[in-house]
């Protein structure tokens, strides 16, 4: 079975250039790319800023994903909240929010969802585990981050052969925590760095998407949508991956 997978920054729908707020540029870029699963960061929720918008309310309807669950991370001056989204063409069931804040540092954290896919009528559905990342800014919180997902609840308990997705912002700017932290972890990855950041001319590549256990990645990319250098200050990344039966 083929799958369709996009994480995306979407800078709270706010272009990375012309600071302008805009969701539905947002939509176009997503909807351009035809996603089952979509994983959202910097996803607003009554703040000024974003019209107090619930921004992944919004972007849903928009978009047409009836399945759709957001954690709030970050507290906003003045009103509001921010956090981790994830939209789907399958239920999602059993969500929950994973802290991962290195304090005195800037909450953040993990959303964590199972997903029930189903290739067709009469099959047997497979559960698949995701899990939204948006990782801190200096290079030993975003390792301590990771450690503590790898190694605890619920990610730790999970069989090696269980369908995993890890995707989201790492703010990896060196691209080394797929090497160093996710590999030996069993996670498979990008072969070169895919570079997501800033969006107009990327030169880092920030963004992720690995899996482990019975899931195959065919092609790992980001958008080339000229639409995309504008919508905000990341670009999408997209994989095309296959599931077994």
């Amino acid at each position: 079975m083929q799958l369709r997978v996009l994480t995306y920054n979407i800078h709270k729908c706010i272009g990375g250039r012309d600071r302008r707020y805009d969701p539905r540029r947002i939509r176009d870029v997503i909807l351009h790319h035809e996603p089952d699963i979509v994983f959202l960061q910097e996803v607003d929720d009554d703040v000024s800023r974003s019209n107090g918008d619930r921004q992944f309310e919004l972007l849903g309807e928009l978009l047409g994903f009836r399945h759709r669950i957001w954690f709030p991370n970050v507290r906003v001056q003045g009103g509001g909240r921010y956090g981790n989204a994830i939209l789907s063409r399958y239920p999602l069931s059993q969500a929950e929010n994973v802290d991962l804040t290195v304090p005195p540092k800037k909450r953040r954290s993990a959303l964590h969802a199972r997903i029930r896919i189903r290739a067709h009528k009469g099959r047997r559905s497979q559960t698949l585990h995701a899990f939204n990342l948006h990782l801190g800014l200096s290079g030993f919180e975003r390792k301590l981050q990771l450690r503590r997902l790898l190694n605890e609840a619920p990610l730790a308990h999970l069989n090696a052969r269980t369908p995993i997705i890890v995707a989201g912002d790492l703010n990896d700017v060196w691209g080394t925590l797929g090497p160093r932290l996710l590999a030996p972890a069993g996670f498979q990855g990008p072969r070169a760095p895919v570079f997501t950041f800033p969006a107009f001319a990327p030169i880092r590549a920030l963004d992720g998407i690995f899996t482990r256990g019975e899931i195959i990645v065919e092609r790992l990319h980001r958008s080339k949508l000229g639409a995309a250098k504008s919508a905000s200050d990341h670009l999408p990344l997209i994989a095309e991956l296959k599931l077994p039966g």
